[in-house]
């Protein structure tokens, strides 16, 4: 198909894909005559997976690069390919207190965690827990426990689907570790809202489901 024809199909405008082939996210179309250049469905399945990375998981161009690159490479390791899906997604800049990133740490080793100190997951906990205090409202840091037991409930059913994904090579397992580390949080967070209404109303009989 021609570029034209690629942009129709996804929703991407001609200029962002010349940019992406330029930026090295998407591999250049093959060239078919002058200033003609033809693309394929591989082209359209990436450019749906970088607008999903983009437009849903909130990673800037320059993280998506970072993520993709990790997922094309066979020889990356595959534990590394998780950390840069992970360290890819949007976090806070100020750095968090000791005392919050010490009370995550070892609230995750009471639950069985194996523990990183720099681990961006840490991090980006104890800097809720700093907000939290910084509001006045250090109460509701009493939720972590059972954070702790959501979080590894979904870790397990996230790492349940990457193994599946294993017969199929590290191509195929890696861009699962992709997908669903990113695309995975917006859709807990989605399931997370309609869980909290549903509840909602089980206890207090308030508002409506959607």
């Amino acid at each position: 198909m021609r570029i034209a024809e690629l942009a129709s199909a996804s929703g991407v405008s001609a200029t962002s894909i010349k940019w992406y082939v330029s930026e090295g996210l998407l591999p250049a179309g093959e060239r078919t005559g002058y200033n003609q250049t033809e693309y394929g469905d591989d082209h359209l399945a990436r450019l749906r997976l970088i607008r999903s990375l983009v437009e849903v998981g909130g990673l800037s161009v320059a993280a998506a690069k970072d993520v993709l690159v990790a997922a094309d490479d066979p020889d990356h390791p595959f534990g590394n390919t998780l950390g840069v899906a992970q360290a890819s997604l949007p976090t806070r800049t100020a750095p968090p207190s000791a005392a919050s990133v010490a009370r995550v740490a070892a609230a995750a080793r009471r639950q069985g965690w194996t523990v990183w100190e720099d681990h961006p997951g840490l991090l980006a906990a104890a800097g809720v827990l700093d907000r939290y205090d910084a509001l006045g409202r250090g109460d509701l840091a009493t939720t972590l426990p059972a954070y702790l037991r959501a979080a590894e409930v979904v870790a397990d059913a996230d790492v349940d689907c990457i193994s599946k994904n294993l017969d199929a090579g590290p191509a195929a397992a890696a861009q699962t570790v992709v997908v669903g580390t990113v695309l995975g949080d917006a859709l807990f967070a989605g399931l997370r809202r309609m869980a909290q209404t549903s509840e909602s109303v089980r206890r207090f009989d308030s508002g409506s489901p959607a």
